[in-house]
């Protein structure tokens, strides 16, 4: 987590001199590699907080062109929080129907490399990154440029949101195994061109994810029951004066 919090340093930074007019409307921000010397930070930390800054429409990334300010979406409706719940069942909407077109319109390289994710999946060092590029491949084979814009934005909540960070940081890093298997199997229905297979893999795997949700969610909820009882029975208990 301590990568999380340094990125969101930067954001709070950019931020800060976008909103005092340093970096007004449409200006470009400093090159990456700038930006990481300027906040003593790595160029992948960077990324992160342009992400971050883009998902709150502050910025605007144009490939090949740079990271340009924005005059920002209209907040005069404040938008509703989303919630780790919905996040997952949006995912498992959308992605399982990328799944289901990709089982019909990957191509052979693709398939190939989106086999090697799943190598990348059995170490904890590597298994977070290749699980986001197994998603991608996946989106980009289904030749839909509006799913992989819709995939894209949901995978931009999921590694950005404090929130959402937090919750699947608990389940992800106690279901590395499970992670594995889910995907192997989303992998071979794909793999077999069974389009109604790998539907059901990928929804097999986010209600896996979103019942390790509800129960992370139980067990936080039970420890803090506890905590205040604990605090109740430390003020009103009068074993002290019995002794």
């Amino acid at each position: 987590m301590k990568k999380r919090r340094r990125f969101w340093g930067v954001v709070e930074k950019l931020e800060a001199l976008i909103d005092k007019g340093v970096y007004p409307v449409g200006s470009r921000l400093p090159a990456e590699r700038e930006l990481a010397e300027a906040y003593d930070v790595s160029r992948p930390t960077v990324r992160e907080a342009i992400i971050a800054l883009e998902v709150r429409e502050r910025v605007e990334v144009k490939t090949g062109s740079g990271v340009y300010v924005t005059s920002g979406a209209d907040h005069s409706t404040p938008q509703k929080p989303i919630s780790a719940f919905e996040l997952t069942q949006a995912r498992a909407l959308v992605e399982a129907e990328a799944a289901a077109l990709a089982a019909a319109t990957i191509r052979p390289q693709e398939l190939e490399t989106l086999q090697s994710t799943l190598e990348d999946m059995k170490s904890p060092e590597t298994a977070d990154e290749a699980d986001r590029r197994f998603h991608e491949i996946i989106s980009q084979a289904t030749r839909n440029n509006a799913l992989v814009m819709s995939i894209n934005n949901l995978w931009k909540l999921r590694r950005t949101e404090p929130q959402i960070v937090a919750a699947y940081q608990d389940v992800c890093s106690q279901s590395v195994e499970q992670r594995l298997v889910e995907h192997t199997a989303i992998y071979d229905a794909i793999a077999k061109r069974d389009s109604g297979a790998a539907r059901k893999a990928m929804h097999n795997h986010f209600n896996r994810l979103i019942n390790a949700l509800f129960e992370a969610s139980e067990a936080k909820a039970l420890e803090e029951i506890k905590r205040r009882t604990d605090e109740t029975r430390g003020l009103y208990s009068i074993s002290h004066l019995t002794q």
